[in-house]
């Protein structure tokens, strides 16, 4: 059984266990969805077309996340003006899990279960990225101020080794120094020699 829907100004064909990605919606995830407007029903060789939709017809899906899409540029030109302008869009879109169609009668249930694992997570398990959440990094405790007498004669670790020195900058030669540079004398003009 499939159905033709229609939300965020936008017809979708939708059958029982489909993913599908459309135009953000209210709710958390995990939250269940209704659609109402149902345009056409189908099953098998009979269809069922709406004016505008089918009467007590519904299908129910589960919202798995909401998210921003891809990347949209936006390029302006005025040619011969030097007017250039280059913008980007991402627009929310919510990804929903359809798990019932009901209508004339009929339904038609999707018996899988529905993961909650978001697609950035499985698009970082695609391509072999962990997906770990990190936790925050705590404080490191105090050094304690004295030690016992029994750990002094303890054989401590080995110390890290020191870095090299930096090497000092060559002095710089005061301003009494400076050797001044030898001037040039005048070339003579011919018309002066004549």
């Amino acid at each position: 059984m499939y159905a033709v829907i229609k939300t965020g100004g936008k017809q979708y064909r939708v059958q029982p266990g489909d993913l599908l990605v459309v135009e953000k919606l209210d709710g958390e995830p995990g939250a269940d969805v209704a659609f109402g407007d149902v345009l056409m029903l189908g099953d098998g060789e009979t269809v069922t077309l709406g004016a505008p939709i089918v009467d007590g017809a519904s299908v129910s899906a589960t919202l798995i996340e909401t998210r921003k899409g891809e990347k949209v540029k936006i390029f302006k030109k005025i040619r011969r003006q030097g007017y250039r302008r280059t913008r980007g869009h991402r627009q929310f879109e919510s990804v929903l899990r359809v798990t019932s169609i009901a209508g004339v009668g009929k339904t038609d249930k999707w018996d899988g279960e529905v993961d909650l694992t978001p697609k950035s997570v499985l698009d970082a398990r695609a391509r072999g990225l962990s997906t770990e959440v990190r936790a925050p990094v705590e404080a490191k405790p105090a050094k304690v101020a004295a030690e016992p007498a029994d750990t002094a004669e303890a054989p401590k670790a080995a110390a890290k080794p020191k870095a090299a020195p930096k090497k000092a900058a060559a002095p710089k030669a005061d301003a009494g120094e400076k050797k001044a540079a030898p001037k040039k004398a005048a070339a003579k003009k011919e018309s002066d020699a004549e």
